[in-house]
């Protein structure tokens, strides 16, 4: 497996800096924690290492040090195709370099041949009750999958430590393979009532085969759109809930199947994953209230109503960027390209002239600019793909290819089990009174 190789060349080289790092310079101070970080989620409290990802205040989400644009100009596209192959996507998240063609190429054959599902999950899905949550489903298709996993059955064998991260990369790749077959027939089973195994395409791409599966009517278009939705959704460094989980319960040696049906109940929360699809009802409801696209005028007053009702405009504000999300403005950019006429789109746009000018005037918004969720519903919507339940499902196929690599990289460098300190509220108290002092 190239992923193997490539990785494997790296290591020694990895291994001795981690190392340096922990032996040579443990007691060196990162940052200094504040009461309000203890009490506030922990936020912007520097804690995790992870090198696939980065969220740069000022430029965006970088993926192995790459901003977006550069990432969907650089990574090589099938014949005709404007978005990049995915599986050049990973090979850049698991290696660090850009692939050639051929080596993303290799990954998507590489995929092909493990996208089989087996049938016993099949028969798991059918069994649940129709009313079933898709996401439930997708994390219980993924738990039930763990019978299979590598990590798991070396593991119990006496797998060495330091090849944690061989049977960690062939549970990744397996996973990530068969997540868009199961995402199809989840979507198939459960709103159009069909019941078939999807099948996948060795001739086709992972955005192709996943177009074709889903049974969209515009399936070229659609599948521009699963490669590029793919690729912004795959990481977004290790702390939001769906990467740390991933990260937390894999530090207990939990295989990628256990760990990934964690974060994937993460991701279900309504402050995570579910926030395209309110992102999207709530420009439903202003194209319905105006029975259609509002003037710029009747915006900026519905949004001030919106505001002094007490309510939120979902999309709007990110607590690490001070800038439109790169990722935003990607699925923005290939939208016009393709459908500028859509009364959503025009909406979104608008908004997003709009939307910040108010946040900014009302002065409670640190960054009022649009975030990934903003956007993102629309499209799926324009393509046909309208029950809002499954959005997540779809993030959780884009997250899945930036925590593997994370999960990898996390055994193969022998991060240990992650287990920060808990303080009792008189104990913050006391920290209070003695600084006061």
């Amino acid at each position: 497996m190239i992923l193997h190789e490539k990785i494997a060349t790296q290591l020694p080289s990895w291994r001795e800096r981690y190392k340096t790092l922990a032996k040579e310079h443990a007691d060196v101070v990162v940052a200094q924690v504040t009461v309000g970080q203890v009490v506030g989620g922990m936020r912007d409290i520097k804690s995790l290492v992870t090198d696939i990802s980065y969220v740069d205040p000022a430029t965006g989400i970088k993926f192995r040090g790459m901003a977006i644009p550069e990432v969907l100009k650089a990574l090589p596209k099938p014949r005709g195709a404007k978005m990049p192959y995915v599986g050049g996507l990973y090979y850049l998240l698991m290696v660090g370099e850009v692939p050639t063609k051929a080596q993303a190429e290799e990954v998507e054959a590489d995929w092909a041949k493990r996208a089989d599902v087996p049938d016993y999950v099949y028969k798991m899905l059918k069994s649940m009750p129709k009313e079933t949550h898709p996401m439930t489903l997708f994390s219980q298709a993924v738990l039930a999958l763990q019978n299979g996993s590598v990590f798991a059955k070396k593991y119990h064998e006496g797998m060495k430590k330091d090849v944690y991260w061989e049977a960690a990369l062939e549970d990744s790749m397996d996973l990530t393979a068969k997540l868009p077959v199961i995402a199809a027939f989840i979507y198939r089973m459960k709103y159009f009532g069909e019941t078939k195994k999807p099948k996948y395409n060795a001739r086709q791409d992972y955005g192709m085969n996943f177009a074709r599966m889903m049974g969209v009517a515009d399936v070229k278009g659609y599948a521009e759109l699963a490669r590029l939705y793919f690729i912004l959704h795959s990481d977004h460094e290790s702390g939001n809930v769906s990467a740390h989980t991933m990260h937390l319960v894999g530090s207990a040696l939990s295989d990628p199947y256990y760990a990934f049906s964690a974060s994937l109940n993460g991701l279900a929360g309504p402050l995570h994953g579910l926030a395209n699809q309110e992102c999207l009802g709530w420009l439903m409801d202003v194209h319905k209230q105006f029975g259609g696209v509002p003037s710029r005028e009747e915006l900026y007053k519905f949004a001030w109503d919106t505001l002094n009702s007490g309510k939120v405009i979902p999309g709007y504000g990110h607590a690490v960027l001070r800038v439109p999300d790169p990722r935003y403005m990607a699925q923005m950019n290939f939208a016009k390209a393709r459908f500028p006429e859509d009364e959503l789109l025009r909406l979104a746009d608008l908004v997003f002239d709009v939307v910040p000018a108010v946040l900014k005037e009302q002065g409670k918004a640190k960054n009022p600019a649009p975030n990934v969720d903003a956007i993102s519903g629309t499209l799926q919507y324009y393509y046909g793909v309208r029950d809002f339940d499954f959005y997540t499902v779809l993030f959780g196929v884009g997250r899945a290819l930036g925590v593997t690599p994370n999960y990898v990289w996390a055994r193969a460098l022998g991060q240990p089990i992650e287990r920060p300190k808990s303080l009792s509220t008189a104990m913050l108290e006391d920290v209070v009174a003695k600084a006061a002092a």
